[in-house]
């Protein structure tokens, strides 16, 4: 059983974790004047709620699975469009660019220049569709066996065709990034098809909402610090950049 006091500062960290924020048990035992056992004891009760993932010295939030893609793509849209428009920049020295699947990475197709001659190859149905708008581009979809939730082939056979190319720069789509776990994704296919997408990639890029920072998927991808490029939110949480920033990968912030 625990008393009043234990359910506000339960219902403050879950409030944290819902914000995508990391919690540190050392800074909630002085914050709220109780031992680190207690906060302890609220982590372990959170954790077995699904509410986060007990890491040491504190927690980090569960990424949420995004479900259907049609679904995701009604999710915030302004704030996907900012990291699209954010990460045009990168597309000036590309020529042969691969857009991995994922309901940002569908915004940021959608932004590409009219003008903009590229070839942009991609594993997603979603993305190749609204890069056939753009007739200036040559567009390549790589085949295989259709993910239903992610519209997407990611299998072994996606991986062989991905294998037969050279890359300038590749956006991979980020299911889940954490700076201690790294990016991360729901399925083992998925996450072996991003890590052939890194090997094939001159540059790698990834553009990440504020809600999958510090969460975590079953499975790693790589650690961030392996991106070259990393744009993310405006408001992301200042204790989130300085490690990426002493990470190594060029941090790009999107406009508000």
């Amino acid at each position: 059983m625990h008393g009043p006091a234990a359910e506000i500062r339960r219902n403050e960290i879950k409030n944290r974790l819902k914000r995508g924020l990391p919690v540190n048990a050392t800074a909630l035992a002085e914050e709220f004047l109780v031992s680190e056992d207690a906060v302890r004891r609220d982590l372990r009760a959170l954790a077995a709620e699904g509410k986060c993932k007990r890491v040491y010295g504190g927690a980090i939030p569960l990424s949420p699975e995004g479900g259907p893609l049609e679904q995701r793509i009604l999710n915030d849209v302004h704030e996907k469009r900012a990291l699209s428009l954010a990460a045009l920049s990168l597309l000036s020295e590309a020529s042969m660019v691969f857009l991995d699947s994922g309901s940002t990475n569908l915004a940021l197709a959608r932004e590409i220049p009219l003008d903009r001659p590229l070839t942009v190859v991609t594993n997603s149905i979603s993305i190749a569709a609204a890069l056939l708008e753009r007739k200036v581009l040559k567009v390549i979809i790589i085949g295989g066996e259709i993910d239903a939730d992610t519209g997407a082939a990611i299998g072994p056979s996606a991986i062989r065709e991905v294998e037969r190319f050279n890359f300038d720069l590749s956006f991979l789509g980020a299911c889940a990034a954490s700076v201690s776990l790294g990016l991360g994704a729901f399925q083992l296919a998925d996450a072996e098809f991003k890590r052939t997408l890194i090997e094939r990639s001159d540059r790698v890029a990834a553009l990440i909402t504020i809600d999958k920072l510090e969460t975590r998927a079953p499975f790693q991808v790589a650690a961030l610090a392996a991106l070259d490029h990393v744009v993310l939110e405006h408001n992301t949480p200042a204790q989130i950049l300085s490690t990426l920033y002493e990470a190594g990968p060029d941090v790009i912030l999107a406009k508000p």
